[in-house]
């Protein structure tokens, strides 16, 4: 383990991501699988992003927010998964304090640009469906640019705030995390001091970015399924629900998946479980954008 003296304590200046670890004999497949699946998702999600600019017919507020959601997942997913095989791979499952605080700070403003922009797209959603006359003004170029634009900033911003007091920390041990990415409350239970403002400070943002978003999506969606019960004919409700769900398939595998993620026992036996519910919104949920639009 390496280690630097900082006063009394010994400072840790590398951490091990256990990962999957304690499956030796799947390691193989583990990397064969994980190469398959970011493969087919930067394809993907590329190829979506190349028809959303290339066809004129395309050039909409629903296929605008998901070229930037599928820009987005490129990047999220690529935070994680080169890390990973490449652990797999080599078996080498050290990574450096700030390559860990790193990793920590492009996936947690990914995530939360994407809580964002699912509460986009269910907003976009709920004005096409709910109030299609007002559409076409309320939907406009400058707000959509607005709203996107918004997405990625506050999702910066919040995971920011949040980085800037994990510096703070000095990490003295132990230096393995029973993960496969660099998480913050598994990197708080290894930090020395006071952790209760920063708990506080992880709340509270957790709140911002993921629960406000969620409630405004989940709103969204009662408002749209409401109004597509309400059409007359089989036919109607057919081809307005075929618009949304599609992103309804997004948002339940990602707000799901977390969820459960979170609100499981903090039990050690849970630890495996915990880390295969996390690939759904990790892994699975970028693969499955492109493939739930096609």
């Amino acid at each position: 383990m390496a280690v630097t003296d900082w006063g009394n304590q010994t400072a840790i200046t590398e951490f091990i991501l256990l990962g999957f670890g304690d499956l030796p004999d799947l390691q193989v497949f583990l990397f064969l699988l994980f190469l398959v699946i970011y493969m087919a998702t930067v394809a993907g999600n590329t190829l979506i992003i190349a028809l959303v600019v290339a066809d004129q017919h395309l050039h909409t507020p629903m296929y605008f927010f998901l070229g930037n959601l599928s820009c987005l997942e490129i990047c999220y997913t690529s935070t994680i998964l080169p890390r990973m095989l490449a652990s797999l791979l080599t078996g080498d499952k050290t990574i450096s304090v700030n390559g860990c605080l790193t990793q920590l700070y492009f996936f947690g403003a990914l995530a939360a640009t994407e809580c964002y922009l699912l509460a986009a797209m269910s907003y976009d959603r709920y004005l096409a469906i709910c109030r299609p006359l007002h559409y076409s003004s309320l939907m406009n170029t400058r707000f959509c640019f607005q709203l996107a634009a918004g997405s990625w900033v506050n999702g910066c911003l919040s995971i920011t705030i949040l980085t800037l007091f994990i510096l703070q920390f000095i990490f003295c041990g132990p230096n393995e995390i029973d993960h496969f990415y660099c998480d913050s409350i598994p990197l708080m239970k290894l930090s020395c001091g006071d952790k209760q403002v920063i708990i506080l400070v992880d709340f509270i943002l957790s709140c911002i970015v993921s629960l406000l978003p969620f409630i405004l999506t989940l709103t969204s969606y009662v408002c749209i399924i409401a109004t597509i019960l309400r059409i007359p004919s089989t036919t109607g409700r057919q081809k307005a629900f075929s618009t949304c769900s599609s992103h309804l398939i997004v948002v339940t595998i990602f707000y799901g998946t977390i969820m459960i993620v979170y609100m499981l026992p903090k039990r050690d036996t849970l630890g495996v479980l915990k880390k295969v519910l996390s690939l759904c919104y990790t892994v699975l949920t970028p693969l499955v954008t492109p493939s739930s639009t096609a």
